[in-house]
């Protein structure tokens, strides 16, 4: 497992890390058998960054990860990173949402307490916002906040999960000063934050987590127009109407640029991703011990040439899921 600078705070991960959602709920049945195999399997091939949030599954996913850690690995070696989303109102917050109302200082260190609580720890690695809106970068008085918790010791490092919608929104904070970290979304799909974000974050020595990698499962090419997805399943949503079909054609796509190489969809999914230069580490969702054997494979194969990145590049596609559009 290849390592990479975690930003400038002098730690360095590994390039592949796990990403805790699907062990948390969501995403359909989930054995908590399988869930502990996965985070097993993942740390035996040397993952050392483990991402979740207050959200996956009501702090399921957090204590099935404390509960694995403290069982054979400790916490000196694996950075934990959680979230801790707003207040409720609406997600992601609207511009004429309060920051004070909606990440008040008397939540946030509640809310911090309780993760901690969750993580079974008295210092959390990284504290993500798990969610944010440009209207507060003038006045970001809850990062303020996270800042104050940093000097208590309670949090290491802080960070925000973009809004989807607005992911650029992270520019003005990393300029700032007021994070350690960002988590984005940046895919085959998704490329916008290689316009700027990415090349901003790198300049300011921001790590940089990339989330959805394989566009919620369909960049892993195992769904087909067939596929369906049950009742309370993220997925069932985000694969509403037509998106689902439209992104398999987009992935047939993207195989026909692969015919020539030796990569699966999924290595290369992961590939293009680990290929830009500011991006400190991918988590990819494992919910089982085989997911977490292929997804941290992908540390060991060879870059991708020159010449398939730029094919690949062709495969940007903007979309509008977070308006309801298409």
């Amino acid at each position: 497992m290849k390592l990479r600078e975690f930003g400038k705070t002098g730690v360095h991960v590994s390039e592949v890390g796990f990403g805790g959602w699907a062990i948390g709920g969501s995403w359909g049945a989930q054995a908590e058998s399988d869930s502990v195999a996965a985070l097993q399997r993942a740390l035996d091939l040397g993952v050392t960054f483990v991402d979740t949030a207050a959200g996956y599954g009501n702090g399921r996913s957090e204590k099935t990860i404390a509960r694995v850690l403290d069982g054979r690995w400790g916490r000196e070696s694996v950075i934990v990173a959680t979230k801790t989303p707003p207040a409720p109102g609406a997600w992601p917050p609207s511009p004429h949402c309060k920051a004070d109302e909606r990440y008040s200082e008397t939540y946030l260190r509640n809310n911090v307490e309780e993760r901690c609580r969750m993580l079974g720890t008295s210092c959390i690695d990284l504290l993500q916002l798990h969610t944010w809106t440009r209207a507060w970068n003038r006045d970001p008085r809850p990062l303020a906040t996270l800042r104050k918790l940093q000097s208590e010791g309670l949090i290491r490092w802080v960070g925000v999960s973009t809004p989807e919608h607005d992911q650029n929104c992270v520019i003005d904070l990393i300029r700032g000063g007021w994070v350690d970290a960002v988590q984005l979304i940046y895919n085959l799909f998704e490329q916008e934050p290689a316009a700027e974000l990415l090349d901003v974050a790198k300049e300011h020595g921001v790590a940089v987590i990339v989330r959805v990698p394989f566009d919620e499962g369909v960049l892993t090419g195992k769904f087909t127009e067939a596929t369906t997805f049950p009742e309370g399943d993220f997925r069932r949503n985000y694969f509403a109407g037509d998106r689902l079909a439209r992104a398999i054609r987009r992935v047939e796509a993207i195989r026909e640029d692969l015919r020539a190489s030796d990569y699966t969809l999924p290595q290369v999914a992961l590939k293009f991703i680990l290929a830009h230069p500011a991006v400190s580490v991918v988590i990819p969702g494992m919910r089982n011990a085989m997911q977490a054997a292929l997804n941290c494979s992908v540390s060991d194969l060879g870059d991708l040439s020159p010449e398939l990145l730029v094919r690949l590049r062709r495969h940007n596609w903007r979309r509008a899921f977070w308006y309801m559009g298409k």
